[in-house]
This record gives C-alpha cells, structure tokens and sequence, in this order.
C-alpha cells in the first residue's frame, strides 16, 4: 500500500510486489481440522507439515488427518478433508484434482491418504537435505549473507536516493 501510495504521488519509484498464489493450492487447510487454514503456529503438531519433518512423519500425519467416514475420494463442500488432501495431492504430483478423483477412485482413504504423504515426502525431502547440509557450512552461509547485504544496500541506496530527490530533501551520504 505504502509502495502504490507513493508512486501515485511521485511517479514510479517503487516496484509494486504482487504475489503469487497458485489457483489449486490457494489455501491449504488443517489436517487436524479442514476447516481452519493450516499455520505452522498451531499447538497440533498433526494439523501442519513442517519442512524439519522427516518422510516417516510426513505419512504419518497425513494418515491421521481428519477425513469423514463415507470412503469416497471426491472433492465436495461437505467433505473438507477429503478436498483438502485432494487439492495438497494436486499441487505435488501436478496432477488436477478431477485427475486425482480418477486415480483414487474405488479406493480406500488410507490409500489415499498413504500416497499423499508420500507425494508431500517426495519433494520435501530433498529442500530439506540441501538445508541442512547448507546449515552445516557457516563460513559459506556467512559469505552469502556478507554478499547480500552489501548488494542488498547497493539496491536501496539508489531507491532512497530517488526517493529523497521526489520529496525535496537531501540524499544522505553514503556509509
């Protein structure tokens, strides 16, 4: 709002961020509770995926999510935990939730629920390799950070220099 306010006064200085928020993983609920959008501050451990989560885990928590006990695997209003793990399959396996339906389709939950965990596990398990082993290496982290900043300092010197020139002020000498 600040950046949008600011360019509509003095001109386009500011890059307006806009996010990203893919149509079929929008909003992923609770596992514990498909009615409540998943946090990762909820005092359940079983209502959310952590990227420290482990692939025994991952399944695990997905065979306890909550479900219904009617055993079909469609999407539907009156079933949010079931269309809840069908749009968390969608978005990992790239599959459309209509594609999921078919695949799942005279099968048991606990298939289901098996091979969402395993599809979350799958592409978890290697962000969460390369972060650890990125963790174990200060010196580089250290280094990339040093990098950063002095780039990150380069960007917002030129901005605040543009943005010190649109309202009249001084710049401020460089540190």
């Amino acid at each position: 709002d600040l950046a949008i306010r600011f360019n509509g006064r003095y001109g386009d200085v500011f890059t307006v961020p806009e996010g990203y928020i893919p149509k079929s993983a929008g909003r992923i609920m609770s596992l514990a509770e498909p009615d409540r959008k998943m946090s990762k501050s909820d005092s359940n451990q079983n209502a959310f995926i952590s990227m420290d989560d482990d692939t025994d885990t991952i399944i695990r928590k997905f065979k306890r999510a909550v479900t219904d006990s009617d055993n079909r695997i469609v999407a539907a209003e009156d079933k949010p935990g079931i269309t809840n793990l069908l749009t968390i399959y969608s978005a990992f396996t790239d599959k459309t939730v209509e594609e999921a339906e078919k695949e799942f389709e005279g099968k048991g939950y606990g298939e289901f629920k098996l091979a969402v965990g395993e599809a979350v596990a799958a592409k978890i398990e290697p962000i969460r390799t390369e972060k650890n082993k990125l963790l174990q290496d200060k010196a580089y982290l250290d280094d990339v950070l040093d990098k950063g900043a002095y780039r990150a300092e380069r960007i917002a010197y030129k901005t605040l220099s543009k943005v010190y020139k649109k309202v009249g002020l001084l710049p401020r000498k460089r540190g």
